[in-house]
């Protein structure tokens, strides 16, 4: 099952870029199609994801899952850089693990020292956001090395843009499963930042959620994704494998001598 999953991954990162490219073709259409089957190849996903852990009666979060894939699976359903903390909220609210962020410390370090001994022998490595100006990586956000280079670079916009559109896919993730108290409270703290998607405290409703993120995604995401398309060009010709996925190194400026 554990290749099921590695195998529809390769098969939804593309889709991703084809829609990305359709949706600035302006091509409607196109880009309905794509999205009805990316979200078919997500939730076949899911579902490869839920069988690799059969049913013991045990909570799935004393399941031997290894920590790597936790993290991999909280980071794929929010599709954006995150902070160890919310790695761990996705994934003990939307998965029923006990994952603690500060165990995720030294975990990038980690991903790095092996893809340096042995490149791209992993079907994925646990990386880097970087930062638009300097190509730097971003302290404390981890990403999937198999997402866009432009997914992963972290501009002035960014921020916000990446919130926006996390609190849309775990919207979409409440939808297709029984809301249980961590999944309500966890959409709840999205909610209570985005101006419209909830009433109050127990009334957010995923529907509502999506078309409050998708309604402010419109003001930001175009100027967001240029800016992280040029950051992505300048990082393809001035970085090598290793610098893209985990960053370049900052050398200090040395003062100049009288």
């Amino acid at each position: 099952m554990a290749d099921d999953a590695e195998e529809l991954e390769r098969q939804i990162e593309p889709l991703r870029v084809r829609m990305r490219e359709a949706a600035a073709a302006g091509d409607r259409p196109q880009v309905a199609m794509l999205k009805a089957e990316l979200r078919a190849l997500e939730e076949a996903w899911y579902d490869a994801l839920e069988a690799m852990t059969p049913d013991d009666g045990q909570p799935a979060g004393s399941r031997l899952v290894p920590l790597r894939e936790q993290v991999h699976s909280a980071l794929t359903l929010l599709a954006v850089p995150a902070a160890p903390k919310l790695v761990a909220q996705v994934y003990n609210a939307c998965y029923g693990g006990d994952m603690r962020g500060e165990k995720l410390t030294s975990l990038r370090r980690d991903e790095e020292r092996s893809f340096r001994t042995a490149p791209f022998a992993r079907p994925y490595y646990l990386c880097a956001a970087l930062t638009a100006d300097r190509l730097a990586p971003v302290r404390g956000l981890l990403a999937v090395s198999t997402w866009e280079l432009e997914q992963r670079i972290v501009g002035a916009l960014s921020p916000r843009v990446d919130f926006l559109t996390a609190a849309v896919n775990i919207a979409r993730h409440a939808e297709r499963v029984e809301v249980d108290r961590a999944t309500a409270r966890l959409l709840w703290l999205f909610a209570e930042n985005i101006p419209g998607a909830a009433d109050g405290i127990g009334s957010t409703k995923p529907a509502a959620v999506i078309r409050a993120a998708e309604s402010e995604l419109t003001t930001h995401a175009a100027t967001d994704r240029s800016h992280r398309e040029a950051a992505a060009a300048r990082a393809r010709t001035q970085l090598d494998d290793a610098g893209r996925l985990f960053g370049s190194t900052l050398k200090p400026v040395e003062e100049t001598q009288r």
